[in-house]
């Protein structure tokens, strides 16, 4: 991503089933990225629980859940950059 913008290193989209595995993941992606030394800069849309965004500088993390995923398609928004299917 850093060819493409300037403040992050990686843009990580995932869907998720529930509400609770939305909070639950966000929560433990918070825990580790912490304690492995990352500074949380900022998360929102906790409460919510339909698209949480965890931002960690160099990292940015969004989970959605599936159909906000498809409204907010931001996979077309950055489809210049390059991208890694994973599961």
């Amino acid at each position: 991503m850093r060819q493409h913008i300037f403040i992050l290193d990686y843009f990580v989209i995932a869907t998720v089933n529930n509400r609770r595995q939305l909070q639950a993941l966000a929560d433990e992606i918070d825990e580790r990225m912490t304690n492995s030394g990352a500074t949380l800069l900022g998360k929102e849309g906790y409460e919510q629980a339909d698209w949480v965004l965890i931002d960690f500088g160099i990292v940015v993390v969004h989970l959605f859940m599936e159909e906000a995923r498809r409204f907010y398609d931001l996979e077309l928004l950055w489809g210049d950059c390059p991208h890694l299917d994973w599961e």
